[in-house]
């Protein structure tokens, strides 16, 4: 009985020995989940080529009639600093012109008449030699434009040139209508479409006006234009808008004589891309910009905005370029 007993207590000291080390062995850990992939990042975004002064292509449309102190008054300011990428688009040779410009001065062999037919000639001609040149960027503007050339630029660098863009300021608060006519004045349809006005500016991407060449290059703008019987911006519209689904994108940074440039903050002059000023009929519809010129040295107000951009002008009194106030 002894033996069994002490069998049985040393079977009961082994056990106990056995879960004593069982105790003492260390717990294993939870292991932690598998992480969870989660969203991809993007792919990263080739970086946008920096738009240059050569990458846009800016045609002044002008007449000989205006090839004195309205042109020269460009010439001496904006395309003083723009020399490269402006254009002269005129209708009558001018020897004195011609030695300024070179070969940026263009006879567009187009009557001096200021009809339909003569502005869609030019606006022709301005669309073939901007798509000969290779450059990214197409902008029209009228010979009473001021262009903010750095602000132009700063602008279009927003877009891509590859894709449809259509950029200006529309003259009206609506679209227009249009009624489509084949030769014998057979109507086809009416299209409504927004235009920008050619009197502010406008530009056109090389994207958007590759896809215009069936309607616009070598002559057809012509034909195009005498089927709306519609002047040569309102054509432009008519094909990116009316042919291309391309919409217009307003800016409110050009500006017209057609407007009330008096009611432009003076404090935001020198932000805008284009400026204008009024003619005979309406002389004192000007950007209202204080400068070292009076209104009667200056009375365009271009020169007081360019030596306010500029100060570095030769011509320009010694000031600071911020300075705007009212008149």
């Amino acid at each position: 009985m002894s033996r069994v007993r002490g069998a049985l207590c040393r079977a009961c000291l082994a056990l106990a020995a056995a879960l004593a080390a069982l105790l003492l062995l260390p717990l294993p850990l939870p292991r932690a989940p598998a992480p969870t992939p989660g969203p991809r990042a993007p792919p990263a975004r080739a970086p946008v080529p920096r738009l240059r002064p050569e990458d846009v292509f800016i045609a002044v449309k002008t007449t000989r009639k205006n090839h004195g102190p309205r042109l020269g008054l460009l010439l001496r300011t904006w395309i003083s600093r723009a020399r490269g990428q402006t254009f002269i688009f005129t209708d009558g040779e001018d020897p004195d012109l011609q030695r300024q410009g070179g070969s940026h001065v263009i006879n567009t062999n187009c009557s001096a008449v200021h009809t339909r037919q003569a502005l869609c000639c030019k606006m022709s001609v301005e669309y073939d030699k901007f798509i000969e040149s290779g450059r990214k960027w197409f902008c029209h503007v009228d010979d009473d434009n001021y262009v903010n050339t750095e602000g132009l630029l700063q602008l279009l660098s927003a877009f891509s040139p590859s894709q449809d863009v259509y950029l200006g300021r529309p003259s009206l608060d609506h679209p227009i209508e249009a009624a489509e006519r084949v030769q014998g004045g057979g109507t086809v349809t009416t299209v409504k479409f927004w235009f920008a006005t050619g009197g502010a500016g406008f530009c056109l991407s090389r994207g958007l006006a590759l896809k215009m060449s069936p309607w616009a290059s070598l002559g057809s703008f012509m034909s195009t234009a005498e089927r709306l019987r519609l002047p040569d911006d309102c054509t432009v519209g008519y094909i990116a808008e009316g042919m291309l689904g391309a919409r217009l994108r307003h800016s409110p940074l050009f500006h017209s004589h057609l407007e009330n440039l008096r009611r432009l903050p003076p404090d935001t002059v020198l932000q805008q891309v284009t400026l204008s000023y009024g003619g005979p009929e309406n002389p004192r519809n000007v950007v209202n910009v204080a400068g070292a010129f009076s209104l009667q040295q200056d009375p365009t107000r271009f020169k007081s905005v360019h030596c306010l951009l500029y100060p570095d002008t030769d011509w320009c009194p010694v000031q600071k370029r911020g300075e705007l106030a009212s008149q």
